[in-house]
């Protein structure tokens, strides 16, 4: 059951507070004094996410426990790589906070740990500049949990279908917030999550290319500009039951040529995320056995919407504006509930929020992002 309350609210309330009009909490957009604004489905969960509130995690993130990254821990602070890949592979290490631009030498490797926040002062950037298909990508993240990742920029060296690897990848991780961060110029793509990962949310988040895709790599393609990947193939059917990830308040900006993202099996949430790509072959694409819920998003400019591929469960698409799109807009079939409450923008607002937003656009670690 879908439970709507629409109220007019002051800009000023963004910093302060919220204000509501019956029972149910209201968010206020960024972007305007008078912006109307809405939630949806409640049910359980954190359905407030105040800038400062640390307890409160949007999406399928705040399912299972929560996501917590490293708390109130003892900060770790790196400027180079050789700091930055001790800090990561030690687990007694809870949160690192990144400085500067640090080049990665070696794709950085995080795995079997729980409770670690990675977060980036202002500024911040992990770069790589390998195409090569074997030292390719910026971090793999394999079999962790409670991780937060917030602030930074990933940046690779452009588009090259060698068959590499993306800036980041989750593999058969749970409970994992990616807040204000940007991913650019992928490899293969910007960011993936695949192999049983589940409960992820990740929210303010930007994606785009800058720079010319290559062409002539083995894999094929000579524009590979494809930014999301959710589940492996078709054939990776432990996913099933899994990949329940929320995308808040994104931005496939500049660049991105498709995946946006590309859904197998998961139960996705995308939701206020804006689409405005020039370069579009389709933005959301619905896989094998994908249960989506497109809620109210922008798409300005950019060719099929949602993309309604062989063997797809499910998409819901309520709520969204299309503006000098083509191909198609429409779901089918009736997607999954979410589990939790969502601050939601009204349509109408969420150009002006993310634009404003999404990106790695605060000064450090600041949680609650909504």
């Amino acid at each position: 059951m879908k439970l709507k309350s629409i109220c007019t609210v002051l800009a000023l309330t963004l910093v302060f507070g919220f204000a509501s009009c019956n029972s149910e909490e209201i968010a206020t957009p960024q972007s305007s004094e008078n912006a109307i604004i809405e939630t949806t489905t409640p049910i359980t969960g954190s359905a407030t996410a105040k800038v400062g509130n640390c307890t409160e995690v949007p999406g399928w993130a705040s399912q299972n426990g929560g996501t917590t990254g490293g708390g109130t821990s003892p900060e770790t602070v790196v400027s180079n790589y050789a700091q930055l890949k001790l800090a990561i592979e030690n687990s007694a290490v809870k949160v690192i906070k990144v400085t500067g631009t640090i080049t990665i030498t070696a794709r950085l490797s995080l795995q079997d740990q729980t409770g670690k926040t990675i977060y980036g002062a202002s500024g911040a950037k992990l770069v790589s500049t390998d195409q090569t298909k074997d030292g390719s990508g910026i971090i793999n993240i394999k079999r962790c949990t409670n991780l937060i990742i917030r602030n930074l920029i990933f940046e690779g060296p452009g588009a090259y279908d060698t068959d590499g690897w993306d800036n980041a990848i989750l593999d058969d991780c749970q409970n994992v917030w990616v807040d204000h961060c940007e991913f650019r110029d992928g490899v293969d793509g910007n960011f993936d999550i695949k192999n049983k990962s589940d409960y992820v949310t990740v929210s303010y988040t930007k994606f785009t290319y800058l720079k010319a895709p290559k062409a002539g790599g083995s894999g094929g393609t000579d524009d590979h500009r494809f930014s999301n990947l959710i589940g492996s193939s078709d054939g990776a059917t432990a996913d099933r039951g899994k990949l329940r990830i929320t995308f808040a308040r994104c931005w496939w900006a500049a660049g991105c040529k498709e995946r946006m993202p590309r859904v197998r099996f998961g139960k996705i949430h995308i939701i206020n995320s804006y689409f405005n790509s020039t370069v579009t072959n389709k933005c959301i694409a619905a896989g094998f056995e994908a249960d989506i819920r497109v809620e109210n998003n922008v798409f300005e400019g950019v060719k099929t919407p949602i993309d309604l591929m062989t063997g797809y469960t499910a998409v819901t698409a309520v709520g969204n504006s299309f503006v000098n799109t083509t191909g198609n807009t429409a779901g089918s079939n009736t997607a999954f509930t979410p589990p939790y409450s969502i601050l939601t923008l009204a349509a109408t607002a969420v150009k002006a929020d993310i634009t404003a937003g999404a990106g790695a656009t605060f000064s450090g670690n600041t949680c609650g992002s909504f």
